[in-house]
């Protein structure tokens, strides 16, 4: 998700400019406007693009504009992106959607930076001073249902019963409102936040099939009684980064065998086998904790299937930067003919959401217009070779590469 600083005009744009760095956002203006990131033709239409690919959208305009454009195509307010309507002068950040989805709390931001107010209209910011449904990083809610009824009866002069710590204004014991922050399942009727404080070390064979993977880690957490809403990260041994059933997973952090070898007097279950066929007596109880910390303690040891190992690491608390490296890729794209209306919308998204570019100096040109921070390789007329293995070095690296082509 990337933050767009939508402006119509260059009279927004010293404001737009100003807030850039401090936001890590980009600004979009109409054709014409110079020293900008994106330059649109229709504003109307490039807001709901925007939108619809789920960018925090921040506007230097009237409030109705935004509305009139993004309107038609809301569907689900627990999905949709912040919306934020800022007046010129920076006096006045309204959230126009996604309140509690971040929405708020980037008004509130923008304000301290402008010196100016926030227009929070939720009822339970309002009122309460914080959203049952919007907690901090390193939590996730478990059961959004039960956040109406809880924050009606908190309207209405009930408490809460628990002990959390970012609601304890509002947590009374003689309260009615039962809350709890737990690594296991939720307790029905229970406001329950889960501490993302689990890292899931996997190892496996080779060609192991993805399901048996997911099929040991449901069994794992429920015969320990885990909630997997506190999974923070799966880590692994880099040689099997390219392992399908473990990049299945997603968000997985890979580790060296020296890094691995540095957790042997904290693992439970080393295998003399597993040293021998990758250097390290462990991989996936090595992995977990290495993922978690030096204050992580092993909360799960290693459980076999068949062909793959899992366990399971707790840190002291959540998780909000995670230790070491994540999967590469390379996207080859074509940009096409080279005008941009050309370009596939494929393309569009693989450049934007790469961290290095890499191909002919011209081709980079070509693309100068979804270019944002994105590091440039530029490689001369013939290089292909070397591009190619550039590219793919950068990927090894933890990079989302683009190696960008001509048309054919």
């Amino acid at each position: 998700m990337r933050t767009i600083i939508f402006i119509l005009g260059p009279s927004a744009l010293p404001l737009a400019n100003r807030l850039k760095g401090l936001l890590f956002a980009e600004v979009h203006g109409p054709d014409g406007v110079e020293g900008i990131n994106f330059n649109y033709d229709k504003a109307t239409q490039h807001l709901a693009d925007m939108f619809n690919a789920g960018h925090r959208i921040i506007g230097i305009c009237a409030a109705g504009i935004l509305v009139r454009a993004i309107g038609p195509h809301t569907k689900n307010k627990h999905e949709e992106p912040p919306v934020i309507a800022l007046s010129e002068d920076g006096e006045f950040a309204i959230p126009l959607l996604g309140g509690h989805h971040g929405a708020n709390e980037l008004a509130r931001k923008i304000a301290d930076l402008t010196s100016g107010h926030a227009a929070v209209t939720t009822a339970s910011d309002v009122m309460l001073g914080v959203s049952l449904d919007e907690p901090p990083a390193g939590y996730v809610l478990a059961d959004t249902s039960l956040v109406k009824s809880a924050t009606a009866k908190l309207l209405s002069g009930e408490k809460l019963w628990g002990d959390v710590p970012w609601l304890q204004s509002i947590v009374s014991p003689q309260g009615t409102i039962p809350v709890a922050v737990s690594i296991h399942p939720a307790v029905p009727e229970v406001l329950t936040y889960h501490p993302q404080t689990l890292c899931v070390g996997i190892g496996c064979e080779r060609g192991t099939d993805p399901a048996e993977v997911q099929e040991l880690i449901e069994t794992t957490f429920a015969e320990h009684g885990l909630a997997k809403q506190s999974i923070s990260t799966f880590a692994s041994i880099d040689l099997k980064e390219d392992e399908a059933a473990i990049a299945a997973l997603g968000h997985v952090r890979f580790f060296s065998t020296k890094e691995l070898n540095a957790q042997s007097t904290r693992i439970e279950r080393p295998s003399e086998v597993v040293r021998a066929e990758v250097g390290t007596p462990s991989v996936a109880e090595a992995s977990a904790l290495a993922a978690a910390g030096p204050d992580a303690r092993l909360l799960v040891p290693k459980q076999k299937s068949k062909r793959a190992t899992i366990a399971v690491a707790e840190a002291s608390s959540p998780i909000l930067q995670t230790a070491g490296r994540p999967r590469g890729f390379v996207s080859v794209v074509g940009i096409g003919p080279g005008t941009p209306l050309m370009r596939s919308p494929e393309v569009t998204a693989a450049l934007q959401h790469a961290t290095d570019w890499v191909g002919y100096g011209l081709y980079l040109d070509l693309a100068k217009d979804q270019h944002r921070d994105q590091i440039l390789h530029d490689f001369p007329l013939g290089g292909e070779e070397d591009r190619c293995r550039h590219a793919i070095k950068l990927a090894k690296e933890g990079k989302r590469v683009a190696l960008i082509c001509s048309g054919d």
